[in-house]
């Protein structure tokens, strides 16, 4: 009996070595695209797409949902990669990806979804506020947003992180990547594009997600935390907290 329980953790553990490997192979397929610009494969050594989408555990089966994908500069690598096994699904601000991107050669599986809300610039230093929504979309996998968070008001977070929790199957997972700022300290229009990861992480357990890994993958030690991120000693460089929740 101990002998067999040896030989499934081997296995297993060899299945978990031989998905990542798949995995990163089908990142960095997407990454030489001759569809990315210059100034979008100039980003991916500050990104670092391979690594990030690896921590978020995502699979090329998976069922995933990108919030708020702005320009698309992930989309461009989440779309093929999910484009063969899996479903891929972008929600909110996504009228660059509908009219432009959605129409390119091997970019249909783009699905677009509407929830309805409009984003209200009505918040401090102008963040956005959101009503209460539900995505439509039900039993997903993954749902990620990339430098985003900072954008809303508390109570706009607090619509969205509960229309995650809705959209998410149980064990499925929500990866958060945003600008850091120091710990409680007041909003102002320095920090307006920075936010604390200790509130992301409480207004994401409100909601009930659990979190269940962070990573220092975006960690920049010579970013004092006090400039505004698009400021030139800063830009490309700032620190971003690196968040995995779950839906129990």
């Amino acid at each position: 009996m101990r002998h067999t329980i040896a030989l499934i953790l081997i296995l297993t553990a060899f299945s978990a070595v031989a998905q990542d490997q798949s995995l990163q192979d089908n990142i960095m397929a997407a990454m030489a695209s001759d569809l990315r610009s210059e100034d979008e494969v100039e980003r991916d050594k500050n990104r670092k797409p391979v690594e990030t989408l690896t921590f978020f555990q995502m699979r090329d089966d998976m069922r995933v949902l990108e919030l708020l994908p702005g320009g698309g500069w992930y989309t461009k690598i989440l779309a093929p990669v999910l484009r063969e096994k899996g479903e891929f699904y972008v929600a909110l601000g996504t009228d660059r990806i509908r009219d432009g991107l959605a129409g390119e050669d091997g970019f249909d599986n783009i699905n677009v979804v509407e929830p309805g809300v409009e984003l209200v610039r009505d918040g401090e230093f102008g963040t956005r506020n959101v009503a209460e929504f539900s995505f439509g979309v039900k039993d997903l996998d993954l749902v990620l947003t990339f430098r985003n968070m900072h954008n809303f008001t508390a109570a706009g977070r607090a619509n969205i992180n509960a229309a995650v929790f809705e959209a998410l199957r149980p064990g499925g997972l929500f990866g958060v990547i945003d600008h850091s700022r120091r710990h409680m300290e007041p909003s102002t229009a320095e920090n307006r594009r920075r936010v604390d990861v200790v509130q992301i992480i409480l207004e994401a357990q409100a909601a009930g997600l659990v979190l269940v890994a962070s990573s220092d993958l975006h960690y920049r030690p010579d970013d004092e935390l006090r400039y505004e991120v698009g400021r030139k000693t800063v830009t490309g460089n700032t620190d971003r907290m690196t968040l995995l929740f779950r839906r129990p």
